[in-house]
Parts: structure tokens; sequence; C-alpha cells
């Protein structure tokens, strides 16, 4: 059964004034009617070392019964690790076992931010090595793998298209972040249109949008890629066609889970109860 999880960076704005921790975030999630959550990053208390955490993390999913649709943490193939690919493939593995601890079905790994000088095409075939060799760690230990289209230079649908078919490996899909096309300009429609039969795991995120041609709009907004200025929104307030891009989905054979990932300056409770209600909304419309 499809699953509507809330991503713990959904409280990072809480967690910012203390309010909550990671660790609470999990019963908070649960008592707002999210089915699951995805465990974004590890958060230990002063001290803690990861291990331990994660076990007391694994101890109140169980406590809860509240199952984990995915873990998902950041990383850079080409820099991270001070640039040694070695290690931090090594890195995510260690994560990839912490996955397994908290019973998560997949988790997201980053693919790289970029390297000066290089294009996406001329890194590829290193990515697409590393990436084929985490999936394959993965489907060891019964983790599905994947890259969320995410950090601006491996972002594009494009892009996320030709890094799925150069890995070309069972255990990898795609994250698909329906918001995070319009980091790099890109229309949500089209790039779901092109990467729904590859989607291992989807992301609900809305944005409301200015154009870059305009004054700077303020406080909470970022810019794109191409300069326009962005800024996360209540799922269903914002631009992005959040019901089309759910019937494209649907149309073309998605039925694995989602996860709301909410960014804005709203209340943070008021925020998740809207975007969790909406997207309820359209997928019994869908």
């Amino acid at each position: 059964m499809t699953k509507i999880a809330c991503s713990t960076y959904s409280f990072q704005q809480l967690m910012d004034l203390g309010e909550l921790t990671q660790f609470q975030t999990l019963e908070k999630a649960q008592k707002l009617g999210f089915d699951a959550i995805e465990i974004v990053g590890l958060e230990p208390a002063e001290g803690q070392t990861e291990e331990v955490y994660v076990q007391e993390l694994k101890a109140e999913l169980d406590r809860l019964n509240f199952p984990i649709t995915s873990f998902t943490f950041s990383a850079d193939l080409l820099n991270g690790c001070e640039g040694d690919s070695v290690a931090e493939v090594n890195r995510i593995k260690k994560m990839i076992d912490y996955a397994a601890v908290l019973g998560a079905p997949r988790v997201r790994h980053d693919a790289t931010w970029g390297v000066v000088g290089k294009t996406f095409e001329q890194v590829l075939p290193e990515l697409a090595v590393l990436c084929r060799e985490i999936a394959s760690y993965g489907e060891s230990k019964g983790i599905q793998t994947t890259v969320e289209n995410h950090g601006f230079f491996a972002q594009d649908s494009l892009r996320m298209e030709a890094l799925y078919a150069a890995v070309d490996h069972p255990n990898f899909k795609l994250l698909v972040d329906m918001g995070n096309f319009l980091c790099v300009d890109e229309l949500s429609v089209d790039a779901i249109s092109r990467l729904a039969r590859v989607a291992g795991y989807v992301h609900l995120k809305d944005f409301h949008v200015k154009s870059g041609n305009q004054p700077n709009p303020g406080t909470g907004f970022f810019q794109s890629r191409g300069g326009n200025y962005l800024r996360g929104a209540i799922v269903g307030h914002g631009e992005v066609p959040v019901a089309q891009c759910l019937s494209i989905l649907k149309n073309q054979g998605y039925t694995g889970d989602f996860a709301i990932e909410f960014e804005g300056i709203e209340d943070n409770i008021k925020g998740l109860e809207i975007s969790l209600e909406n997207a309820r909304n359209y997928l019994s419309e869908n």
C-alpha cells in the first residue's frame, strides 16, 4: 500500500529553534497523521555515537510501530571525503548498514555538486561506476539505492535520465523530487513525464516562484540556477502542479511511496497538516 511519509527535514524550523529533536520528530509525524517517516541524516545527541543513535531510532520506530520509507543522507561522490571517492563510497556503505538496522527499504545519496571546469557529461562515466558499486552493495543488504535530482549539477531531468541509463543496475532508481526541478528552471510536468518510469521514490514539494528579472523578494527566497527566486511552500499553495504530476506518475505506473518535504516559512505544524491534507486529496482524485 502506498504510504505518505514525512521527511524529518520538514521539521527543520522547529529543530533549529530547539523545540524538537530529530528523534522527537518521529512521534510528532505519526501524531500528525503521516503513514511513515523519512529520516534525513543523523543528528545524535552530543557525545553520542552514530551507532548508538541508530539503535535508539530503531527502538523508537518499533515502539511507535511506525514504518520508515527511506534513509536519506548527503554525499558527493567526486568531492566528498576531501575528494577521496573510495573513502566516500565506503562512508555511504556504512550509511547503508545503518539503513539496514533502521529497516529502511531504500536510501538516497547525492551524486555530486559538480567539479569546477568539468561538464556533467565529462564526469558521468565516473559517477556511473561509483553509483553502480553502491547499488550492488545495497542489493546485498536488500536496500534499494537512489539518487535525487538535487544540488544544481545533477538535477535536470535529462541529466538524471542519463545517469540512470549509465548506472544500468536493477537496484538503482531515482528519487524524483517534483519541486526540485524548479531549482534548475525546468517545468515539473516535463521532468516528471520523462522520469516517472524510472522513479523508485517521490518527494512532494512545492515552491513559490518569482522571476529573476524582478527585485529580490527578500527573506525566505533563494535563487535557482538561472536566477529565479524560489521559496518553499505548503504543498498545493505554490507553483508546482502537484496534482498533475501525481496524475502523470499514476498513468505511467508508479505505485511507490511518497514523502512530503516541507521547506516553507509558515508555521511548521500547520504547514505539514495542510500539505498532508492536500496530498491525500490529490492522491484520492487520481
